[in-house]
């Protein structure tokens, strides 16, 4: 029996060497550059071969498929000068933008105090008031039927609804601090 034994061990160890009979990994198709949208390139798990097979599917971006659905945000206008506004994000924001959604909003802005527009939205919006020291640029919903934009300072009870971010303190006090405004909101995208 131990003979039998050493000779089949020699024919075990003979047989482990074989060459490993598993299978390859299949080709992975990837889409070429967005320039080239109609192109395909085969990515092979070892350079070894260039497949001639016909790929089994393949992706094609065009510019319609590149296209990213754009949020609709709000957009301000004051005395017909479009200012850029980083928007918060908050219940009162939404409530004004689903009131402009149908039709942009325009309201008559009065001066006050010598840093600041007010007036009317002409109905009330979710409002959750802080105790709030603007700046310059800041628009904030006031009595939650009113909207304020600064361009001066002040400390009072606000819900913020945004900033203003393309115009200086200077451009600010030269757009807003010479008399009667007129500011519409309306929906972009």
């Amino acid at each position: 029996m131990k003979k039998l034994m050493f000779l089949l061990l020699p024919l075990l160890m003979l047989c482990s060497c074989a060459p490993d009979t598993a299978e390859k990994p299949e080709p992975t198709m990837v889409a070429a550059a967005e320039t080239q949208p109609a192109v395909t390139a085969t990515v092979m798990p070892e350079p070894t071969e260039i497949s001639t097979a016909e790929p089994q599917s393949t992706a094609v971006i065009t510019p319609e498929t590149q296209q990213q659905k754009v949020e609709p945000t709000l957009k301000l206008t004051i005395n017909s000068t479009p200012v850029t506004v980083q928007w918060e994000e908050n219940e009162s924001v939404t409530a004004l933008m689903e009131l402009v959604r149908k039709a942009p909003l325009t309201i008559r802005m009065s001066m006050y105090g010598g840093f600041e527009q007010v007036g009317p939205i002409g109905q009330s919006l979710p409002r959750n008031d802080d105790q709030t020291t603007t700046q310059a640029g800041d628009i904030v919903l006031y009595s939650g039927n009113q909207i304020v934009v600064f361009y001066g300072s002040n400390s009072w009870a606000y819900t913020r609804l945004g900033h203003i971010i393309d115009k200086t303190r200077q451009e600010l006090k030269e757009l807003l601090g010479n008399g009667d405004v007129e500011i519409t909101i309306s929906m972009e995208g």
